[in-house]
């Protein structure tokens, strides 16, 4: 059983880092840059995800990569926030789909599936990607072929909320949605749509902004989880449904290798969540990682990874957390008031949830 205890840090990331490199610093802040290993952490106070990758990372013969599975997939079972699992956030045709990826440090093998149709257990199947293919992404319904192939059971993703979304979608001209440049006017009507001619002089149009959809109590958007065992083995993964009212076909950033998540074992680990459209062309996770590479704290990297998109989406909302694999980690995050991620350690004997300080 996991009590969540929330810890409120009135330092940003850089701040707290300052702190430990120069003085001897309270506490608070030395547990919260580092922290011994086995260490779990993940996106948002998805507590019962923690735990169940805390159990498996801690039991014999359990690897870094199988507690990412199980933290995942518990996520997934419960249908995390309806933004991870079945029965949450549909497309434009009403139907919720899945992405997934997940990541050895040891090898940098990966797995991954995108926009995945009526196969539930989305984070196992990216690890049979990983396992029993020599690819690193399978989409669509071949991803759903491929699932079958292998004994996994083909369900239903609807349920009774994500109907009504679609229906009350509907209802309001579907609005809002991710269309531009097209007739009818998209942001009164809904399609079907068709290109609107380009006049001779186009003005750069700036990417419909996702954050309507918003990043809050009710509404967290992607797991990204990040385990480091005992003896330094890092493994990472992501689970979503992705945006509601999507294009269909639409794959995230999630379960795309170095935007969802990254991990290296001479380095440690980061994992994204957000507006995975723009995260996507940043790799904010591979960012992170090649930041603390050179030897800087989590929160520094984290922090470089968010700036680097800020310079051409402002407006962009999204979060970066990290762990190094001395067990020192950290977040950052823009757009909202706070980012809370999760955590578990030997340093908590419980499952912890901090909240960082967004730029």
């Amino acid at each position: 059983m996991s009590v969540k205890i929330t810890i409120n840090l009135s330092h940003d990331c850089k701040m707290a880092d300052n702190y430990f490199r120069f003085v001897f610093v309270l506490s608070l802040f030395a547990v919260y840059l580092s922290s011994p290993l086995p260490v779990v952490v993940n996106t948002w106070p998805f507590t019962n995800a923690t735990l169940a990758a805390w159990n498996t990372i801690t039991s014999t013969n359990k690897t870094a990569v199988d507690a990412v599975e199980a933290g995942c997939s518990e996520c997934e079972s419960q249908r995390c926030d309806g933004t991870v699992g079945w029965g949450g956030d549909p497309d434009e045709n009403g139907e919720t789909t899945l992405d997934a990826m997940i990541m050895d440090g040891i090898t940098h093998d990966v797995g991954s599936v995108g926009a995945i149709r009526r196969i539930k257990s989305a984070i196992s199947v990216a690890r049979a990607v990983m396992e029993r293919t020599t690819h690193t992404l399978l989409v669509g319904d071949q991803a759903t072929a491929f699932a079958k192939q292998l004994g996994f059971k083909e369900e239903d993703l609807h349920s009774d909320e994500s109907i009504n979304l679609y229906k009350q979608w509907k209802q309001k001209n579907c609005q809002p949605n991710y269309w531009k440049n097209v007739l009818p006017d998209p942001k009164t009507s809904c399609g079907p749509y068709k290109p609107t001619p380009f006049p001779p002089e186009i003005q750069h149009e700036k990417l419909l902004d996702c954050s309507y959809k918003g990043i809050g109590e009710d509404n967290h958007d992607t797991i990204g989880m990040i385990v480091v065992d005992s003896k330094g083995n890092v493994a990472g993964g992501t689970s979503t449904n992705g945006l509601n009212h999507k294009v269909p076909g639409r794959v995230g950033d999630s379960p795309v290798a170095g935007a969802g998540s990254y991990v290296d074992n001479d380095v440690g680990g980061a994992a994204a969540t957000g507006d995975g459209d723009v995260m996507m062309r940043f790799l904010p996770s591979f960012h992170a990682v090649m930041m603390m590479k050179t030897g800087v704290s989590p929160c520094i990297a984290t922090s470089e990874a968010i700036r680097s998109i800020l310079r051409f989406y402002p407006d962009f909302v999204g979060a970066v957390v990290a762990v190094n694999k001395k067990g020192e980690h950290g977040a950052a995050c823009h757009g909202i008031p706070k980012f809370p991620y999760s955590i578990r350690s030997t340093d908590y004997s419980e499952v912890t949830v901090l909240d960082v300080p967004c730029m």
